[in-house]
């Protein structure tokens, strides 16, 4: 008997977290990190034993998926953990910037709480910078090429295929023996919205017999690529030629390797205005260099530019600002800059300064270019809000406000529909990483289109396979 139960991801997008038993084997897929208006759960007891698992099986390296790994190993998890060697290299990227972000603002707190005698009753950080070592360092990672079976343990399989969502993401397909049959439960972790901006296509799934499979944008489909890369061309070029400034918060992995390439094609085009593309993130300039790294991962198109000049994304217009100092320095420029800064929901980051200095001015543009969770900053200004507050100050909403969401990483209703379509002797989907009503307009969709049992995962719901 195979069970599964989900400990996050659970009609919501984030907190991804998934463990299978079969026969006398754990085997955990992802172990990331709530955020939004769940952000709190994260501080809990996980409501396993970490010690009793034996493998976990990493999709991709957002925080969501990979963000309390650390912590699961701070608290006796001992297996080993399986990633694609661009996973594993970006995973490091992401979580010590999580550990430093977290500690950072412990210690702005504590030092609150010391004045206020509350210092006793302050959460913890989940983990710091050294316990991220730990996790890379002195726990054991396999990093499996795509499209190759590896033996897990015994009677069970896996092969991890390219999911198109980010630089080193899988679905991954686990086969087994049941009653003496093969059978393959495959998990989508995230998979991509095909645009062959930076990534080749998400691959086909031939065949399964159980899915587990995100919904994020379940209850809606993206614009055309063409159409999202001609609409953020004209609020570029519209604000800079009224020498208003663009404001971007954008995720370090992908989504700012996507907005890098659009504008060097516009620069080498000569379609860009005269300006200056600041991208104020430590983070995401760390995880482009990693993009860099794996170049023959990538599209055509970049591999072009590799062949054409040798780099990737640079371009003379192009700034890296590394230091806090050459962050504020931005400040001085009064019009024509483009500032590409994170964190992608606004939930702290140097984008969060930018508001400060600019979102007040009419002249300037917000350009927001992911997904914004419930409870975040994003979200609540992408639905209207007049006002923000940005360091205990109330800041007047005047810029304006531009939601492009064809950049998602995200395959959309139809591309998951499309996707499912073509997997052979699939029995029943499970939908996980979705708001619930993303979740419900979706399983109506492939009930209706694709004739297939579709269930909405709950919570720590034992799901017998």
């Amino acid at each position: 008997m195979i069970t599964i139960k989900s400990y996050g991801a659970t009609q919501e997008v984030t907190g991804s977290c998934h463990l299978l038993q079969i026969d006398n084997k754990k085997i955990m897929i992802d172990c990331g990190m709530f955020q939004g208006e769940d952000e709190d759960l994260n501080a809990n007891e996980f409501d396993f034993n970490p010690a009793k698992i034996d493998y976990l099986l990493v999709t991709h390296a957002h925080l969501d998926h990979v963000g309390r790994i650390p912590k699961l190993v701070k608290e006796g998890f001992k297996g080993k953990i399986i990633a694609t060697t661009a996973t594993m290299d970006l995973a490091y990227i992401i979580l010590m910037d999580s550990a430093k972000i977290m500690n950072e603002d412990f210690q702005t707190r504590y030092k609150k709480a010391l004045r206020q005698n509350k210092a006793k009753k302050l959460t913890k950080p989940l983990y710091a910078p050294l316990d991220v070592e730990d996790t890379f360092n002195k726990t054991t990672w396999i990093n499996p090429e795509y499209d190759t079976y590896y033996d897990l343990c015994e009677g069970v399989s896996y092969v991890y295929r390219n999911a198109g969502h980010i630089l080193g993401s899988a679905f991954i397909e686990l086969s087994y023996t049941q009653k003496g049959e093969s059978k393959t439960i495959v998990f989508s972790g995230d998979i991509g919205n095909s645009n062959k901006l930076v990534l080749p296509d998400l691959q086909k799934c031939s065949r399964a017999n159980t899915l587990y499979v995100e919904s994020t944008y379940g209850n809606r489909n993206h614009q055309s690529i063409k159409s999202t890369i001609k609409e953020f061309k004209k609020v570029i070029t519209d604000t800079l030629n009224k020498k208003g400034n663009v404001l971007i918060p954008s995720f370090a992995v992908e989504r700012t390797q996507e907005l890098l390439c659009i504008l060097r094609a516009m620069h080498d085009k000569g379609e860009l205005p005269k300006c200056k593309i600041f991208l104020d993130s430590p983070m995401a300039t760390r995880a482009t260099d990693v993009y860099r790294k794996y170049a023959d991962e990538l599209s055509v198109k970049c591999k072009h530019n590799v062949e054409e000049d040798g780099t990737v994304f640079n371009f003379d217009s192009l700034i890296y600002t590394l230091t806090p100092e050459a962050s504020k320095g931005i400040n001085d420029i009064k019009s024509r800059a483009i500032i590409i800064a994170g964190s992608g929901m606004c939930n702290g980051g140097r984008i969060t300064h930018h508001f400060k200095h600019r979102i007040w001015n009419p002249k300037n543009a917000v350009i927001f270019v992911g997904f914004q969770a419930v409870g975040t900053l994003g979200r609540e200004i992408v639905e209207g809000a007049k006002w923000i507050n940005v360091y205990g100050e109330d800041i007047i909403v005047k810029a304006s406000i531009h939601t492009i969401n064809g950049f998602s990483a995200h395959a959309d209703q139809k591309g998951i529909l499309k996707w499912i379509s073509k997997i052979k002797k699939l029995k029943k989907v499970f939908l996980v990483h979705g708001e619930k009503e993303s979740q419900e307009i979706l399983a109506a969709e492939i009930q209706k289109q694709l004739k297939l049992k579709t269930h909405i995962v709950k919570y720590e719901e034992k799901i017998v396979i």
